[in-house]
């Protein structure tokens, strides 16, 4: 009864209170949109001297931001024994695809005019677009098959599709590091949040892989002679 609740309450409460949080960056976005063209007054919302950038800026970060996040459940789940945080991983994942989208195409839309030609040109000179855009491109596969039905179909190739979030998340880092061009403390703090996060799962595997080892090595103690069956050639 104690874990239906618990279920419940995930579902019903923490599930749409994290959604919503996830929604509040391009909510303050809206508002300061309305502000700016004068639908309505809001001063505290308000996208500064250059709101072209403000919002091109914001949308990007919160995408890198919930993209960490998307990384941090699974350690996060097994170092504070929080199991139930696994429910909230693909909604973060799906939240992070969505903000770094809009992200691209506001760029497209407000920077380059929705000018094909220019986009190219623009990632030829400048590598930091180059990377950005190649982070995008290796989540569109994750999102698509994000969905239970696609991870059933897929088996194990699921798993290994998915680890695309490595590169992606690295990727991502390095587009806002290069972008920088004076403070790069941000960005810098980023990079060192997911150096922790893939530094805890090489240790993990490495763990579970010298695990492996030693049950292998214990079985073979146990039965020598079971170890070294000798190999019958194929009858003709």
């Amino acid at each position: 009864m104690l874990k239906m609740n618990r279920d419940r309450a995930t579902r019903w409460i923490a599930k749409p209170l994290v959604f919503l949080l996830c929604l509040m960056p391009v909510g303050w976005l809206l508002v300061g949109l309305a502000d700016l063209t004068g639908v309505a007054q809001w001063p505290a919302a308000s996208l500064g001297a250059n709101p072209v950038d403000k919002i091109q800026d914001t949308l990007g970060i919160w995408g890198l931001r919930l993209l960490l996040a998307t990384l941090a459940v699974t350690p996060l789940r097994e170092l504070a024994g929080w199991p139930r945080l696994i429910a909230f991983r693909r909604m973060l994942g799906l939240f992070a695809f969505f903000y770094l989208s809009m992200h691209f195409l506001w760029y497209l839309l407000a920077d380059q005019g929705l000018d094909w030609r220019l986009w190219l040109e623009d990632i030829a000179k400048r590598p930091y677009i180059t990377v950005g855009f190649t982070a995008l491109v290796l989540l569109m596969p994750l999102a698509v098959t994000s969905t239970k039905r696609a991870m059933r179909r897929m088996g194990r190739r699921w798993q290994r599709l998915h680890r695309l979030i490595y590169p992606a998340a690295m990727l991502g880092c390095t587009h806002f590091y290069w972008q920088v061009k004076a403070d790069i403390r941000e960005p810098l703090m980023y990079v060192l949040v997911l150096a922790a996060l893939l530094g805890w799962r090489l240790y993990r595997y490495r763990q579970r892989a010298g695990r492996g080892r030693a049950e292998q090595y214990s079985r073979q103690d146990q039965n020598p002679a079971g170890a070294r069956l000798p190999v019958e050639p194929l009858t003709e």
